[in-house]
């Protein structure tokens, strides 16, 4: 080898070691391999930056944008629930979700199956009371196993069936996958209902302040629109409906108090006066197309063009709310925002919100003009608590964010489009059509995820400039010309599982596939379990958040550590090894 080449080597090396050592963040990692390759000459200035234009880096930050919509949206939840109400173990939700979203990606990209299912895992951790990490792993790492099945899955089976219509003039056509993805598939699902507990429970994503302060007995105001599905329910069957997550604390019925029984028969009109957490309110909202109070006096959205939102703010002893309500301070008309929830310790609130007098310590939340609210919240005498993801707003638009990412599913699986520019259209429509708010949207994206692949991309791509990678090929087919065919084709399916850690898996299949047929072609076989081979291995990075898009997506919500990757992973790459190459042969004999 030559000096670049085992300095390439060596730079890659010693990155991997800085991951696992986790003494530097991720990112900070992928900036010092980024520094030291540009000082040792293996990255050339003009090419120091080009990863950050690279589909890779569109498609995770647009997925995480697309994800925030679904989240925001409750559909993904609402679709789950049945089923979720019948399992109460979390090896049975687990199961649900990696089944989910390994069938899902089965019909569309891989990483866009998973960014629309994430959001429910976030919701399932939740009600579980277990950390997000037990689920999102294994639902990557289902979906790459899912992506295995049809030739839109993923990006290898798509290479690898161009590369046989170059050899034989025959391409693999959409499901000439199944019999070999489906089966890897089952046994992973198998395998990740119990092994999930090879994960840390510990792992979580890095709190903010907002979760810090876990205020959940807010009291709120609605009103029960004529085609909501809780017009004819009683009481109980509305609060046992949604869980009892949240509570009905007053009804206002044409303006009138009326006594709260659980065989009380809600009807369209009535004004439930409703307790609980501020994600759980603003889901049954959602859900029940109810009407925020206040919701018909907000100015216009979009109006000076400033994004309506709310805030969250405590009442301070001077402040002109003390001993006052909302209707007599009249704070729509003489201050411009609304009182959409309030929260006193110690204390279930049962008046309309309207009518509730006010309290130095209450926490409430405010709504109007985001570019208003800060000047409104000093005139009110009132403190901001840390910034926190509030809404409790009534989703007017909750179909629309499943609609658009349908689209770009149905643009990418019939190749009309590119993943990238679907995924990218996808985030952008979702915040030009209001589905997403703006802010949400860019607090949405992972940022540090999106450096490190920006960096990484030019760091990897050394082992192909340098030549690196050729050398390694040639020594492998040195060693595979002495094997048994199922020996060939195992050590084909490792060595492309080998190198998608470095390089991206559409660049391994690029590297691997023709390495692949000249095996075949030595050894006197046909290619296609080869080819299929190289699909699997380079369609199965288990080991890194950085082989694949999927495990990227999920390392920050996840709040997991480089080296949490191979502790679920190895023992699934070894297993997908053994079940996987058998599988070939049988499906795509070599003769």
């Amino acid at each position: 080898m030559t000096t670049p080449q085992i300095l390439s080597v060596a730079l890659l090396v010693g990155m991997m070691g800085l991951f696992l050592w986790g003494r530097f963040r991720y990112d900070v990692t992928a900036i010092l391999a980024l520094l030291a390759g540009l000082a040792l000459g293996l990255v050339k200035p003009k090419q120091a930056f080009t990863g950050f234009s690279d589909d890779i880096v569109i498609i995770v930050g647009s997925a995480l944008v697309i994800s925030a919509a679904m989240q925001r949206s409750g559909l993904i939840e609402i679709g789950l629930g049945a089923v979720a109400r019948r399992v109460t173990r979390v090896r049975s939700h687990l199961l649900v979700l990696t089944a989910s979203v390994g069938v899902a990606s089965a019909l569309v990209k891989n990483v866009g199956a998973l960014a629309m299912l994430m959001p429910a895992a976030v919701q399932t951790a939740k009600k579980t009371d277990s950390s997000p990490s037990v689920f999102l792993m294994p639902m990557s790492f289902a979906s790459l196993l899912g992506g295995l099945m049809t030739l839109v899955g993923t990006s290898p089976n798509i290479i690898v069936s161009r590369v046989r219509q170059e050899m034989t003039g025959q391409p693999f056509r959409m499901f000439d996958y199944l019999p070999t993805g489906l089966g890897l598939l089952v046994v992973g699902l198998v395998f990740l209902r119990f092994g999930y507990r090879l994960l840390p429970r510990e792992r979580r994503a890095a709190p903010t302040m907002g979760e810090a302060l876990n205020i959940k007995d807010y009291v709120t105001e609605a009103t029960i629109c004529d085609d909501s599905p809780a017009v004819g329910e009683t009481v109980a069957a509305f609060v046992a409906r949604h869980d009892h997550d949240v509570t009905i604390t007053g009804i206002l019925r044409a303006d009138i108090r009326t006594l709260v029984g659980t065989d009380l028969v809600l009807r369209g009109g009535d004004t439930l006066i409703l307790g609980g957490d501020p994600d759980m309110l603003e889901r049954v909202i959602a859900r029940d197309y109810l009407a925020l109070a206040g919701q018909e006096r907000l100015p216009p959205e979009g109006s000076e063009n400033d994004e309506i939102g709310v805030i969250e703010a405590v009442v301070t002893d001077g402040s002109p709310l003390v001993h006052q309500s909302a209707g007599r301070l009249r704070l729509q008309q003489r201050y411009g925002v609304n009182l959409i929830a309030v929260s006193r310790a110690g204390q279930r609130l049962t008046r309309k919100l309207g009518e509730t007098s006010l309290r130095a310590g209450d926490v409430i939340v405010l709504q109007g003009p985001l570019g208003l609210l800060p000047e409104r919240m000093r005139d009110l005498g009132t403190l901001p608590l840390a910034e926190r993801a509030l809404r409790l707003g009534s989703s007017k638009r909750r179909w629309l964010p499943l609609a658009i990412l349908a689209t770009a599913m149905i643009v990418t699986a019939t190749g009309y489009v590119p993943v990238a520019v679907a995924f990218f259209a996808a985030a952008g429509l979702m915040m030009a059509s209001g589905a997403l708010p703006l802010r949400e949207a860019y607090e949405g994206v992972e940022w540090p995820i999106l450096i490190m692949l920006g960096a990484l991309i030019p760091v990897s791509d050394t082992l192909r400039t340098t030549g690196a990678s050729d050398v390694l090929a040639t020594w492998l087919a040195h060693v595979a010309a002495s094997l048994p065919p199922w020996g060939a084709v195992a050590l084909i399916l490792v060595a492309a599982m080998a190198v998608t850690p470095f390089l991206n898996n559409a660049a391994t299949v690029l590297v691997m596939a023709p390495i692949a047929a000249v095996f075949a072609h030595d050894l006197g076989y046909r290619p296609e379990a080869f080819l299929i081979a190289t699909a699997i291995g380079a369609g199965c990075d288990f080991l890194t958040p950085i082989g694949h898009q999927c495990n990227t997506l999920v390392f920050g919500p996840g709040g997991y550590r480089f080296g949490d990757y191979a502790r679920l992973g190895a023992p699934l790459s070894v297993l997908v090894v053994l079940i996987g190459t058998p599988l070939v042969i049988w499906t795509w004999p070599l003769h």
